[in-house]
C-alpha cells in the first residue's frame, strides 16, 4: 500500500494569527465620545439606584421598629403614634396572590397559543396587539375601567353593596383581578421569548416518538422553559406590589382591612383595605397621615420585598438555561 511521502525537516504550516484588536486610541473621535457616553449613562443609573437604596435603607432602618410589623394601624388624623402597618403588609401579599393566581395560568396559556398555534392569524394578531396595549396602558386607566365594570349589579358578589342595593365595586377580589392585567404582559413576553429559543429539533423529536402537539407542549416545552415562566411571574409580582392607583380606586385604601361579613375567607376577599404603597403615599410628606417616619419605615419594607423579588429573578434566569439544566 502506497503511503504519502513525508518531507523530512519541514515544519507544519503556521496557524493564521488573529487580527489584533484595535486600541481605544485608534478609534474615531465620534466612537470614543459615544463609548464614553454609554459608560457614563450606565454608571449614572447604577449611582442613582445605589443612592435610592442607601437613602431609603438609612431612613427606613432609623425609623423601623419591630412593633410596626405586628401592630395594625389605628384610625387617627395623626398616624405618627397610631399603631403599625401590619394590615397594609397583609393587604400587599393578598392582592399579589390574587393577581398572580389569575395572571400566571392565563399569561402562560396566551404565550403558548401565540407561539405554537397562532391560528386563526387575525385573532392571533388581535390578541398580540391587546397584550401590548395593556402593557402600555396606565394603571389608573385600568383602575377606572375596573370600577366601571365591577360596579354592575351582576358582579355584586365580588364586592359589597349598600343598603339601597348600589354595588361598590371595591374589594380585594376586584383589585386583584385588575392587578392581574399588569402582570400578564410580563408573563406572556417572558414565556414567548423562552419558547422561541427552544430548538426545533426538540419538537421534531417529540413528534417522531408519536406524541401529539398538546402532549409535546405539556411534557416537553413547558418544563424546558420553566425558569423563564418563573421569572415572568416574579416580575409580575413586583409590578403588582409597586402599584398604587389601582389600590386607591379599587381597594379603598382604608388603613385597616375591613371584611364584608359572612364566611371568613369570602368576607376578607370581598372586603377593603390597603397595601404598603398606599400606606406610604398616605403618610408621606405629601399625604394626609402626618407620619413621614412611618412612611420611610414602610417604604424600606417595600424596598426589601422588591429587592428580594429581583434577586429571585436573577437566580431563576441566571442559574438555569432554557433546557432546564444547569449552565
Amino acid at each position: 500500500m502506497a503511503t504519502a511521502p513525508v518531507a523530512a525537516g519541514l515544519k507544519p504550516p503556521a496557524k493564521p494569527r488573529s487580527k489584533p484588536r484595535d486600541s481605544f486610541s485608534s478609534w474615531p473621535w465620534t466612537d470614543r465620545i459615544a463609548y464614553g457616553l454609554c459608560w457614563a449613562a450606565g454608571l449614572a443609573l447604577c449611582a442613582i439606584a445605589a443612592w435610592i437604596v442607601l437613602y431609603m435603607a438609612i431612613k427606613g432602618i432609623s425609623y423601623l421598629k419591630p412593633s410596626l410589623l405586628v401592630q395594625s394601624p389605628v384610625g387617627s388624623p395623626n398616624q405618627s403614634g397610631s399603631g403599625g402597618f401590619l394590615d397594609p403588609i397583609e393587604g400587599t401579599f393578598l392582592v399579589t396572590a390574587i393577581g398572580i393566581a389569575v395572571a400566571a395560568p392565563l399569561g402562560v396559556a396566551v404565550a403558548v397559543w401565540l407561539s405554537e398555534y397562532a391560528r386563526p392569524a387575525g385573532l392571533a394578531r388581535a390578541v398580540e396587539s391587546g397584550v401590548e396595549t395593556i402593557a402600555g396602558t396606565p394603571s389608573v386607566v385600568l383602575a377606572i375601567f375596573g370600577l366601571l365594570v365591577f360596579s354592575k349589579s351582576f358582579l355584586a358578589f365580588l364586592s359589597q353593596t349598600s343598603a339601597g342595593g348600589a354595588v361598590f365595586g371595591r374589594s380585594f377580589l376586584t383589585a386583584g383581578l385588575i392587578m392581574s392585567l399588569l402582570a400578564i404582559p410580563l408573563i406572556v413576553g417572558s414565556t414567548r421569548e423562552a419558547l422561541a429559543q427552544v430548538p426545533a429539533h426538540v419538537r421534531e423529536a417529540s413528534y417522531a416518538l408519536g406524541k401529539t402537539k398538546a402532549t409535546t407542549i405539556r411534557r416537553v416545552l413547558l418544563p424546558s422553559v420553566r425558569p423563564s415562566i418563573a421569572s415572568g411571574i416574579t416580575l409580575g409580582m413586583g409590578r403588582i406590589i409597586g402599584d398604587t392607583a389601582i389600590v386607591v380606586i379599587l381597594l379603598g385604601a382604608s388603613l385597616r382591612i375591613e371584611g364584608a361579613g359572612g364566611a371568613p375567607v369570602l368576607s376578607l376577599l370581598r372586603g377593603t383595605g390597603s397595601t404598603l404603597t398606599s400606606y406610604v403615599k398616605e403618610n408621606s410628606p405629601a399625604g394626609e397621615g402626618n407620619a413621614p417616619q412611618k412612611a420611610y419605615a414602610a417604604a424600606f419594607v417595600l424596598l426589601v420585598i422588591v429587592i428580594a423579588l429581583n434577586a429571585i429573578v436573577v437566580r431563576l434566569s441566571g442559574g438555569q438555561d432554557h433546557a432546564g439544566g444547569p449552565r
